[in-house]
């Protein structure tokens, strides 16, 4: 699969997504205002199915031991799990286990790719390592739509490199402009995009900035922190090179994540990390590293939450991506004509549901967004507020900050309703019409 659904796939029904709702227990939570919480701030952190919460805990409960170290039955069960997990999440995105790397967050993964580009532009790792290196006159492109994890890893290290940093930019409505895409020059060595816009829910039209960056040499990473919830994700069908996941956005823990990168880039790439559970062989002189993914795992790792994460995997996969892009859809209907309904709100970002996922922000005339949230949250609607680390994006469409409202599988019209209505009552509490 690629970008989208390959197929049409039908809503879940009512009777359905009254059972996926009975799953998360915080959604019998009330808020301040006496109501049940409707939660709209999924693209934050997603809230968790019981199975996985259970499945941390009987983690701890009966298995709890450290990986690859050790012959005892718990050493042998802690594991089993963590590469287990391993097997799972490279089934999900189309990839191999071998092609796994863990991090504590996608954030890190981006981190792990660019600080290993740096090493090896000093140098560091084996010959391999030199198809890596970079340095002045190369140039590292991005997209003004990136969240700021997706964009300060590149400034620093074109500054620790002297590379160029360039990007594609956006079209009126805040879509990737494919008519920029003249920024990926013969001296490009890695174009770093996002999959979904965290701001707009714009989709990256992936396809030609892949095969742009192909006709020039340069390699990919895709940031899916906000596509592989919402998304079917195939890594192979999209044609990057690495691509970064984060388990608190897909139902997951917080505190696990991680990157998928090609086999032959990975072994390229030297490590970042040092320490514990990456070596082969050490003495008092030199050190000789792990092959990947190991290479990149050193110290104790989350092996309870990436434990827990496979049990989350498996509720996506069980309810269907294909599916829950399909109910997102509605949603996502739902949410840009009532939000656009409002007078004095603006929607950030395309205004049709054609290409995007349910996460829409906006503004409200007269309102500053901390205000829109704290009077939204009165009525017992969660909505994300600030700039949501997109300071760039939010510039380009002239305003500091907003709020935002982001689905998940769990989200329902009624919800989309109680949190149109609570819309509607923020600009006459400041004493607007």
């Amino acid at each position: 699969m690629g970008e989208t659904a390959s197929a049409p796939e039908r809503d879940f029904t009512r009777r359905e997504l009254d059972a996926i709702r009975r799953d998360f227990p915080i959604l019998a939570r009330t808020g301040r205002g006496g109501r049940p919480i409707v939660y709209f701030d999924s693209s934050a952190t997603s809230q968790k199915p019981e199975c996985v919460i259970d499945a941390e805990a009987e983690f701890y409960r009966l298995h709890n031991g450290a990986v690859h170290r050790g012959t005892h039955l718990l050493g042998d069960e802690a594991t089993a799990a963590y590469e287990d997990a391993r097997a799972t999440l490279a089934d999900f995105i189309g990839g191999s286990p071998e092609e796994i790397v863990w991090t504590k967050n996608a954030t890190e993964g981006i981190n792990v790719v660019a600080y290993a580009i740096g090493n090896a532009s000093e140098g560091r790792g084996g010959a391999e390592a030199r198809r890596l290196r970079i340095g002045p006159g190369d140039r590292i492109v991005v997209s003004r739509a990136e969240h700021h994890a997706n964009l300060v890893p590149w400034q620093e290290l074109c500054a620790r490199t002297g590379a160029e940093l360039a990007w594609l930019d956006l079209t009126p409505d805040g879509r990737i402009d494919l008519d920029t895409l003249s920024a990926i020059t013969p001296a490009t060595r890695l174009v770093a995009v996002t999959h979904v816009s965290n701001v707009t829910g714009a989709i990256t039209p992936v396809e030609p900035i892949v095969n742009a960056a192909r006709d020039v040499g340069a390699m990919v990473l895709l940031d899916t922190c906000q596509s592989s919830a919402h998304l079917p994700v195939d890594v192979g069908a999209l044609g990057v090179d690495f691509a970064v996941f984060s388990s608190h956005k897909m139902l997951g823990p917080t505190g696990a994540g991680a990157l998928w990168g090609r086999r032959e880039l990975l072994e390229a790439m030297p490590p970042v990390l040092t320490g514990g559970s990456m070596i082969a062989d050490v003495t008092m002189e030199r050190t000789e590293y792990m092959a990947p993914p190991e290479r990149f795992e050193a110290g104790s790792q989350p092996v309870a939450q990436i434990a827990a994460w496979a049990t989350a995997l498996g509720y996506l996969g069980d309810l269907g991506m294909d599916r829950v892009a399909a109910h997102e859809e509605t949603i996502t209907r739902a949410l840009l004509e009532g939000i656009s309904s409002v007078p004095g709100v603006r929607v950030l970002g395309p205004a049709q549901a054609v290409d995007r996922v349910g996460v829409v922000s906006f503004t409200v005339d007269g309102v500053h967004p901390h205000d829109v949230g704290q009077v939204m949250d009165a009525e017992d609607v969660a909505v994300r507020v600030g700039h949501h680390c997109a300071l760039p994006l939010h510039s380009f469409f002239g305003v500091r900050a907003s709020a935002r409202a982001s689905a998940a599988p769990t989200t329902t019209l009624d919800e989309v309703e109680r949190l149109v209505t609570a819309l509607s009552h923020v600009r006459s509490y400041f004493g607007g019409m």
